[in-house]
């Protein structure tokens, strides 16, 4: 049931990810969904369990532990209640399934502090209550699952009405759809359907190819390369893709005017950098032995190696979560211990802050996420780590927290440390501009697919198809106006002359402010503005 669960869910994932309601290209609800729910079903794939409660357990373990996001969190809360429930038995029936989805929702809106009416809660809260109604009708499991979808998709329906956000945008609560997508894939699987087919794009969300029954010595091209090269030379791109040809295969090669990215699989990675070389500067580089890969990952032990546990050297250590080269660089220059590669779009899991956690030599760990959909992960971090104290302090944007790391001082006292951290971050206003993934009219702005977006904190701010007439929009912003400080983080795709533009307009607009710029390189979003 799992497994089907998780071949629906990744089937739908970007359906539900559509149902974003801000047009930004981050709506990320069925990317969590299906990388929470997709750990459980490869979890399962690895030993055999004699009950249901040990199914359960397992579940419940692997799901907080891969939890991605607020909606995989939920989740997760929600199979983590069903698992206490089940815990015990052997076999359940329909009234066990009742019992165990109602402890579900109890433990889902427990975590939430302060649940809202057209969420991902609603609907499972009356997916419950029928489910409840039902086993009283018929203990068969079939029949109480199939009441329970029906009434929870009668919820779903009503969440567009019970949401003004959803409202104004007439659509209904994503992860409420991706709850049901999940239950329907589970009865389906009880019920001995064939799986979901999933698009092309897509992987097998619980399959593991059996490594060890294919030899070494059929791989025919033994070093998969990778490289980025700047497009200096006017070479033709089609010449590099002859010659790579000739060495090897599984050749990707996309040249975008301004750089070259190539994947190939070859016996001669020198020969190939060599001959990148005539056409620009190599800007990356990865080399990966696949015959070694292979040899470890047959011989590897069917269980994860325990996560790395850093013995305290200090009494308070800090990890941030962000994303771009710039941004890291940022963080670990102000004192950071570790970084973890994550924000809008790549939300990490439970299970990858803990690991980050774990690696600092410190006792207590201050977690800065950065981000509103990383804070519930990292707080099921703080409840499941045992080795070490582990304080979120909730910042919901990057210059947050890097303010609250202006103001962490080593030699505090855990309270005052986490109040001034947090009352720093409150002073930060964050704006962002980013472009619309579609046609949308949005809250009094309509806006076309490719249009560029301002957000100011987390709100539409305005929008126009020229990107300087917003950022001097922006620029007189009242945020922007009062601010003392204010600091430019321009993206990975926006070139540092075209940087030094934006920053003059915020410069002419705003002359009582200081100024900054820096290269954050963050994806999605062209500049992320501070202002203090």
């Amino acid at each position: 049931m799992i497994t089907h669960g998780a071949y629906a869910i990744t089937a739908q994932k970007q359906p539900i990810n559509e149902l974003n309601v801000f047009p930004v290209p981050d709506g990320d609800t069925g990317t969590n969904m299906c990388m929470t729910f997709s750990a459980a079903a490869k979890e399962l794939t690895k030993k055999e369990y004699r009950t249901l409660g040990e199914a359960a357990s397992a579940t419940a373990s692997s799901l907080l532990r891969g939890a991605r996001g607020n909606s995989g969190v939920i989740l997760s809360l929600l199979f983590r209640g069903f698992g206490k429930s089940v815990k015990e038995l052997d076999t359940g029936d329909g009234a066990d399934f009742a019992i165990a989805l109602d402890h579900g929702v109890a433990a889902a809106y427990k975590a939430v502090m302060k649940p809202a009416e057209g969420t991902i809660l609603t609907v499972s809260r009356k997916t419950a209550q029928r489910a409840a109604g039902a086993a009283r009708e018929e203990r068969a499991v079939e029949y109480v699952m199939e009441q329970a979808i029906m009434a929870g998709y009668e919820a779903l329906a009503e969440t567009v009405h019970q949401n003004p956000v959803l409202q104004k945008a007439g659509v209904v609560d994503a992860g409420g759809k991706g709850f049901l997508i999940i239950l329907e894939g589970m009865l389906a699987g009880l019920r001995g359907e064939p799986l979901p087919v999933l698009p092309e794009d897509e992987d097998a969300p619980a399959q593991k190819a059996d490594f060890a029954s294919y030899d070494a010595g059929d791989i025919t091209f033994g070093y998969c390369t990778e490289f980025i090269c700047s497009r200096d030379k006017k070479k033709d791109s089609e010449a590099l893709r002859g010659f790579l040809s000739s060495l090897g295969d599984s050749l990707v090669l996309v040249d975008d005017e301004e750089i070259i990215k190539v994947h190939v699989h070859t016996n001669h990675p020198g020969k190939v950098l060599e001959e990148a070389l005539a056409y620009g500067a190599l800007l990356t580089v990865k080399i990966e032995n696949m015959r070694e890969q292979h040899t470890e990952i047959a011989h590897s032990a069917p269980t994860p190696s325990e996560p790395q546990v850093a013995a305290p050297e200090k009494r308070f250590g800090t990890v941030a979560v962000c994303v771009g080269q710039g941004l890291t660089e940022v963080f670990f220059d102000l004192g950071a211990d570790g970084v973890i590669s994550g924000g809008q779009t790549m939300n990490p899991s439970t299970e990858d802050i803990l690991c980050e956690v774990l690696k600092v030599p410190a006792e207590i760990v201050f977690l800065l996420p950065n981000n509103k959909n990383i804070i519930m992960a990292a707080e099921q971090c703080q409840r499941i780590c045992k080795e070490k104290q582990v304080i979120v302090v909730p910042t919901t944007t990057v210059p947050q927290g890097v303010s609250a790391m202006l103001n962490f001082d080593p030699e505090g006292d855990v309270g005052t440390m986490s109040d001034n951290m947090m009352a720093a971050a409150g002073l930060v206003s964050t704006s962002q501009i980013t472009y619309a993934a579609r046609d949308s009219d949005f809250d009094g702005f309509q806006m076309k697919e490719g249009d560029y977006l301002a957000l100011a904190e987390g709100k539409l701010f305005g929008t126009d198809t020229d990107l300087t007439a917003l950022l001097n929009h922006l620029a007189e912003a009242e945020s922007q106006q009062n601010a003392e400080f204010i600091t430019l983080y321009y993206g990975e795709d926006v070139k540092e002359s075209a940087a030094q533009i934006a920053l003059a307009i915020f410069q002419d607009k705003c002359p009582n402010a200081e100024l900054a710029l820096l290269s954050g390189g963050q994806p999605v979003y062209y500049y992320m503005i501070a202002a203090e």
